[in-house]
C-alpha cells in the first residue's frame, strides 16, 4: 500500500520562566491564537489551547516530517518574542526550558479536551507541580524532581 497514514497526537505542556504567573486572563485569547498560527505553519493541526498564568496545554496533531521538539522551539521562540512585543507593561515574558509532552491515543482525545478546557478550574485545587508529577507518573516517565519544569 503506498502512502504513509498517521495520526500523531500530543499533549504538550510547558511552562513560564521560573513558573511566573506572566499569562493575564486578557492575554490568553490572543496567545491561543499566536501559537495556533505557529502550529498551522508548522503543518500540524491545533486541537485545543488552555492553561493558567504560570502554564499551558497543548494537544496538536503533528505531521511525521515536524519532530515535537522543533515545534515546540519554533513556539516557544516565536510566542515569546511576540509577548514581549505585545504586552510591554510588567516583567519580561519567558518560557521555562523544557516541556512535557505525551503522546494520545485517538480514543482519549475527548477526555483530554475536556481536561485541557478545565484548567482554570483544576488548577483551583492543584498546583502546576502536583499535576506534572501526576503526569509523568501516569505516562510511565521516569524523572528527577529537583529538574521539574
Amino acid at each position: 500500500m503506498p502512502g504513509s497514514y498517521t495520526n500523531l497526537l500530543y499533549h504538550l505542556v510547558f511552562s513560564t520562566k521560573e513558573r511566573r504567573p506572566l499569562i493575564a486572563p486578557a492575554m490568553k485569547p490572543r496567545l491561543r491564537e499566536y501559537i495556533r498560527a505557529i502550529v498551522l505553519e508548522e503543518e500540524g493541526e491545533f486541537l485545543e489551547f488552555d492553561g493558567v498564568a504560570d502554564h499551558v496545554h497543548l494537544l496538536v496533531r503533528l505531521p511525521p516530517s515536524r519532530a515535537v521538539a522543533d515545534t515546540l522551539r519554533m513556539i516557544k521562540a516565536n510566542s515569546s518574542k511576540w509577548m514581549n512585543e505585545t504586552f510591554r507593561k510588567g516583567p519580561r515574558f519567558a518560557w521555562q526550558e523544557g516541556y512535557a509532552g505525551f503522546t494520545v491515543s485517538q480514543s482519549q482525545v475527548p477526555r483530554l479536551l475536556t481536561y485541557i478546557r478545565a484548567q482554570e478550574k483544576h488548577h483551583r485545587r492543584v498546583d502546576f507541580r502536583s499535576e506534572l508529577v501526576a503526569l509523568l507518573r501516569k505516562n510511565g516517565i521516569a524523572f528527577d524532581e529537583r529538574y521539574l519544569l
